[in-house]
This record gives C-alpha cells, sequence and structure tokens, in this order.
C-alpha cells in the first residue's frame, strides 16, 4: 500500500484516523500499532512476521542489557542484538548478491555454483532495521531508558508514515512523544498540508518525469543522441529528489497528524555547493545516522588525516550498500568518498578560495 493509491487515501487513512481520534489515549498507541502492522502485511502478507521478531527481539534485547548483574548496560547483548539486526538485513537484502557473486569465482574454477532462490525483499527492511538499531545503541549509551513497554516499542519500529521510505526516526528523537503527545487543530492543518505537498511531488512531478527517464535508459545507444542522454540524466536526477523528498514530505505530514515531530529529511540538496554541503541536505536523517552511530564510533576525524580519509570510504562504501545490493551502488558509494576525502584535503582548501561554478 502506497501513500498516493486510493485504497490509502479514502479508505486505510480515514478509518485509521477516525478510530484514532476517537480512541482514549491509554489504547490510541495500540491502534496505530494495528494499523501499522496491517499496512505493512497489506503488502508484504506473511513477511510482517519479519517486522514482528525484529520488534520481539530489539524489545528483549533492551529489556536484557539494562537488567544484566552489575546494574551497567551489557556489551554481550548489545552485542548480539546488533549481530540479529544485521544477519536478518543481510539475509533478505544481500543473499542473492552474495551468492551470485561467489558463484562467478566459482564458475571460474570449475566448482559447482551454489543454488540459491531468489530471497524477497521486505518493503521498508533497510528503515526499520536502522531504526531499530539506534534504539539498542541509544539505550547501551544511556541515552534514554530501555522501553519496557513493547506496544510503544513495538510502534516506534513500525510506524507506518515512514515505513516505506523514511526519514529514519531515532527513538531519543520521538521517546517523549510515544509517551505524551496531543493532536491539535494547527498540527492537524501543517500535516494536512505538508502531506499533500510531498503527494503533489510524487504524483505531478516524479512519476511523469521517471516514465521520460525509463523510456530514455531503455533506449539502444545506437538510438541514443547526445541531447537525449542528458534528457534522460535530468529527468532522472529531478525524478529521485521529487520522489525521495515526496515521500518524507507525506512521512511528515502524517507524523503531525497523529501528532508525531519528526526531523527534516531534505533541504534543497541541489543548491549545494560542495559534496559535504550535499549530505547535510540530502536524506539527512541516514546522514546523520550514519556519522552518530558509524563515522564517530570508527573514530571520526580525531585520530589523523589517513584514518578519517579511510573512515570516510568504509562508510561511504555501506552507504552504498545500505542503498542497494549491487557493484553500481559500491562504485557510487566510493565515488562520493572520494570526493568526501577531497574536500577534507588541501584540495577542499583551494576550492574554498576559487570561483564558485567551479
Amino acid at each position: 500500500m502506497v501513500f498516493s493509491s486510493i485504497i490509502f487515501l479514502f479508505c486505510f487513512l480515514p478509518v485509521t484516523l477516525a478510530i484514532y481520534t476517537v480512541a482514549g489515549r491509554k489504547v490510541q498507541n495500540a491502534i496505530l500499532l494495528g494499523a501499522s502492522l496491517f499496512f505493512y502485511a497489506w503488502g508484504e502478507q506473511i513477511y510482517v512476521l519479519v517486522m514482528i521478531a525484529s520488534i520481539l527481539a530489539n524489545y528483549t534485547c533492551g529489556v536484557m542489557m539494562v537488567s544484566w548483574r552489575d546494574g551497567r548496560p551489557s556489551r554481550a547483548v548489545l552485542a548480539s542484538a546488533i549481530f540479529i539486526n544485521l544477519a536478518v538485513l543481510g539475509f533478505f537484502k544481500y543473499s542473492n548478491f552474495l551468492v551470485n557473486n561467489i558463484n562467478i569465482f566459482l564458475t571460474h574454477w570449475g566448482i559447482p555454483a551454489f543454488d540459491l532462490a531468489p530471497v524477497h525483499l521486505p518493503i521498508g527492511i533497510s528503515f526499520f532495521t536502522f531504526q531499530a538499531m539506534s534504539y539498542i545503541i541509544d539505550v547501551y549509551r544511556l541515552n534514554v531508558k530501555a522501553q519496557r513497554n513493547i506496544i510503544s516499542l513495538g510502534l516506534y519500529i513500525s510506524l507506518f508514515p515512514q515505513l516505506i521510505a523514511g526519514p529514519i526516526v531515532r527513538y531519543h528523537d520521538i521517546s517523549e512523544q510515544l509517551l505524551n503527545r496531543r493532536m491539535n487543530l494547527n498540527d492537524f492543518a501543517y500535516g494536512v498540508q505538508r502531506f499533500f505537498f510531498g503527494l503533489s511531488k510524487k504524483v505531478l512531478l516524479a512519476n511523469p518525469l521517471g516514465a521520460i527517464a525509463d523510456q530514455i535508459f531503455s533506449l539502444a545507444a545506437a538510438d541514443l543522441t547526445s541531447p537525449v542522454a542528458w534528457l534522460g540524466a535530468v529527468c532522472y536526477t529531478l525524478q529521485i529528489y521529487f520522489d525521495f523528498s515526496g515521500y518524507s514530505d507525506m512521512a511528515i505530514g502524517l507524523g503531525r497528524v497523529f501528532g508525531f515531530h519528526f526531523l527534516e529529511n531534505f533541504n534543497y540538496p541541489y543548491i549545494s555547493r560542495s559534496i559535504q554541503e550535499f549530505w547535510r541536505r540530502w536524506h539527512i536523517s541516514l546522514s546523520n545516522w550514519l556519522r552518530d552511530y558509524l563515522y564517530i564510533p570508527l573514530g571520526g576525524n580525531r585520530k589523523g588525516e589517513i584514518r578519517t580519509y579511510v573512515n570516510l570510504y568504509i562508510v561511504f562504501v555501506l552507504c552504498g550498500l545500505w542503498h542497494g545490493a549491487s557493484w553500481t551502488f559500491v562504485l557510487w558509494g566510493l565515488y562520493h568518498g572520494f570526493f568526501l576525502a577531497l574536500e577534507r584535503s588541501r584540495v577542499g582548501l583551494w576550492l574554498n578560495r576559487v570561483w564558485q561554478p567551479l
């Protein structure tokens, strides 16, 4: 079920909103949790069990982590929780990619290849897995208390407004809102307006631009002139922005309607004057997640110039793989990592002084 579908706009959303509005505050989280699981099961069917298993595993690990013998958060439980989350993500998202690459090596050496049926990729698994890990890590760091109400934690992991395409909502940003939030007319009006801005980006801009880009990308090389190739590139550039930022707008708007205040995820990224600035404006929730839970723990820029560049490359190779299980995304990550490292070097100091269009 997508936000732009008739079934969502005229059935699921009005019914959910009506039930949520008339229900008492004590059961509103349970209603939203049930609606979110139904929303996910509508498209993923049996794979909703993957999400339920993630909720149960992270709830259990969170409680166990702070219930350890000496009263300090358990590093062993943290490691176990991260392993479980990454194992689930790795199996569903990267199994086929890994086996296909192993089979290329095996075939080259005349060894029988592995036979693995295509593994289904549950929608949004990258988003809710990263959210679950942010909760576990924040509990370990004592930034938040372990959530002992499984309904509240389940709602955090499965909340349908940001389940499909983000933003990645970190637990410490909405932990209080899970317990205490109120609907009011101003938030409702803003949420509806923001939702329809996002819906318009998706339906009126992203979809038509995507149709043009797809048609051009499907042309044979002999039929592809330079102007047509540039038209395809520009249309695709605009499509991915309006599609992704449109979904973020819809998520932020829907969240506000139900009393949640999600952080912004896009801030006019195509006016950026550097790759560093671009990543402060594009998919902000992912950039912040990678910074706080990967780049800084790796040492950030605190261990010398070379180590900083290595950390940037590690982060952006993994960022590429997070976006998709293919070598093109690995190369995309290396590309961005290279320019980020370049801008941090002496070349970056020179670029800051030269003519801005360059």
